[in-house]
């Protein structure tokens, strides 16, 4: 049984009102700390990443110089074992002892274990003097005078027989 109001409409009974809560405040506290832990963590954790990515950022940059620097130190090494094997060429040694005054051994002795002597000892005589061929001593100029200009390709050839000099061989292996 619904009561009509003036106008037609059935009013229904009023409810109780509920108390009003205040609004708590506890539950917006609550969750505050959480929020900023959260917010720590995650700023904690993006910069120990920047730190790791920029450690080993370091280490690549170390690791290229390194390698850099090998293979300066290998081409380094290279040239020098070109330098020792063109001073330790026989020729090469030949003509170093040669400029120092040095000359060849002459016949060696040999002490054995008994103390006997074997061969007979000998002085060393330096060897002769290389004459100049007769081709190199035509081509160089005397004193005073102009070098000849090179010979064109047109031109005979400077050497008895026509065929052109032998190439030095590179000292080296």
């Amino acid at each position: 049984m619904t009561r009509r109001a003036l106008g037609g409409r059935p009013v229904r009974a009023a409810r109780p009102a509920r108390p009003v809560r205040p609004a708590r405040s506890g539950g917006q506290a609550a969750r505050t700390p959480f929020v900023l832990l959260v917010v720590a963590l995650l700023a904690g954790g993006l910069i120990s990443l920047l730190l790791l990515n920029s450690a080993l950022n370091e280490g690549s940059f170390q690791l290229s110089k390194l390698k850099k620097e090998t293979t300066a130190l290998t081409d380094e090494e290279q040239a020098l074992q070109r330098d020792v094997d063109g001073y330790s060429a026989p020729d090469a040694l030949q003509r170093r002892a040669q400029e120092l005054g040095l000359v060849p051994g002459g016949s060696p002795v040999f002490i054995g274990a008994d103390g006997k002597v074997a061969g007979t000892a000998a002085e060393a005589e330096p060897p002769p003097a290389p004459t100049p061929t007769p081709t190199a001593a035509a081509q160089a100029p005397a004193p005073g005078q102009q070098t000849p200009p090179p010979a064109s390709a047109g031109a005979p050839s400077p050497n008895p027989g026509g065929s052109s000099p032998a190439p030095q061989p590179a000292p080296g292996r």
